[in-house]
């Protein structure tokens, strides 16, 4: 039976409480109601926000489309680890005004825009083809594309004659 977890600091594990009320076994709970970050996770020096995807599967490709508002191609690193995990990481270093240190007096009065650095993992199919991998990034958007591998051939059966 799933567990109601509630941190030190008071983050409710709403995932488990859905699962919970709704009698869905471990299993398919962990996949359809992911729980929150544990305690440790969300203490962790390195906060780590969460980039918007998009993923279109075509036959020949899967294409990924990223919103990085406010970051340049230079900020935003694209790798593939293990052969199987597309892992897209930024710095978190946003440009601010450029005014910023030339006038005298120049403060800010609200700074809402979040300057974290941000991870997204996505697990690639076994016929993904790792290293046919493309980026780009224009508009704020990152696009990754994907090539698959060629499916492989079907088997032929032969007829056989016996003599």
């Amino acid at each position: 039976m799933s567990r109601i977890a509630i941190s030190s600091t008071g983050d409710v594990d709403f995932g488990g409480l859905v699962s919970h009320l709704l009698h869905v076994p471990d299993a398919i709970g962990k996949i359809i109601l992911p729980s929150s970050p544990s305690h440790h996770e969300s203490r962790n020096s390195e906060s780590k926000g969460n980039i918007p995807t998009d993923i279109v599967d075509t036959p020949n490709e899967l294409i990924f489309y990223m919103d990085v508002p406010g970051l340049s191609k230079s900020d935003i690193q694209v790798t593939v680890e293990e052969e199987k995990w597309l892992v897209v990481r930024s710095s978190g270093k946003r440009k601010r005004s450029e005014n910023e240190e030339e006038e005298e007096g120049f403060k800010y009065l609200r700074m809402e825009r979040t300057t974290q650095k941000l991870i997204r993992k996505f697990r690639l199919p076994e016929n993904c083809n790792t290293s046919a991998i493309t980026a780009k990034c224009e508009n704020g958007v990152l696009t990754v594309v994907v090539e698959k591998l060629p499916p492989p051939p079907k088997s032929k059966t032969v007829q056989v004659a016996i003599s």
